[in-house]
């Protein structure tokens, strides 16, 4: 005799659940994680920033918020090394920096293919210029570097900017012939978007 009725409660049993599940997903927050973007006259390229170099992350955020690069340029190309863009680097170092930032180097987050460093003058605390930052070309990574220069993000999406850049022509002193601009910002991105751009959550975050 009770059977009919019970079916009816286990059925809008079941629709309550399903409703309150449908109404927790919608109502939870996107989560969105902010990325580097740097935008040349060779396309752009995006960079995921690193939570284990929280001060570098920090700086290149504050200073890309402020458009500081955007009238500097990359002046220092050298292929199967490096292509390095902000501050001028000078015999008296980067005089230029708005401030220097203690080391944060971790053996985690090495000098690999497409690494986005912070440049730095000779000092002993290895302390890096705020003004100045390079993208790795050398498909082999660059080991010397490690622990001598900081790391704070990679480089996910633009890798064909970053060969395009690096196989510039340049003069004796490693300045390409010709201006290459570039506009640094930071976006926010999805999980969805960083993975539809290439990203791989498994593999780059660290």
């Amino acid at each position: 005799m009770n059977a009919i009725p019970n079916q009816i409660f286990i059925k809008s049993t079941l629709r309550l659940i399903i409703a309150l599940f449908i109404l927790v997903r919608c109502s939870s927050p996107t989560i969105l994680y902010e990325v580097g973007h740097i935008q040349t006259n060779y396309g752009e390229m995006l960079f995921w920033l690193y939570d284990q170099t929280p001060a570098h992350k920090k700086s290149f955020i504050e200073l890309a918020q402020n458009q500081y690069w955007d009238t500097l340029s990359f002046n220092r190309i050298i292929k199967d090394f490096v292509i390095q863009g902000g501050c001028p680097d000078t015999p008296a170092g980067f005089s230029d920096s708005p401030y220097l930032i203690p080391p944060e180097f971790n053996q985690d987050i090495r000098h690999i293919y497409g690494a986005l460093g912070a440049g730095r003058d000779e000092n002993p605390e290895k302390r890096s210029a705020g003004c100045q930052l390079y993208i790795v070309h050398n498909a082999h990574g660059i080991p010397r570097l490690d622990d001598n220069y900081v790391i704070f993000g990679q480089i996910f999406k633009g890798y064909d900017v970053l060969e395009a850049i690096a196989n510039v022509p340049t003069e004796a002193t490693d300045r390409p012939l010709d201006l290459i601009t570039m506009k640094v910002a930071t976006i926010k991105m999805t999980k969805e978007e960083l993975i539809a751009h290439g990203f791989n959550f498994d593999k780059d975050d660290h």
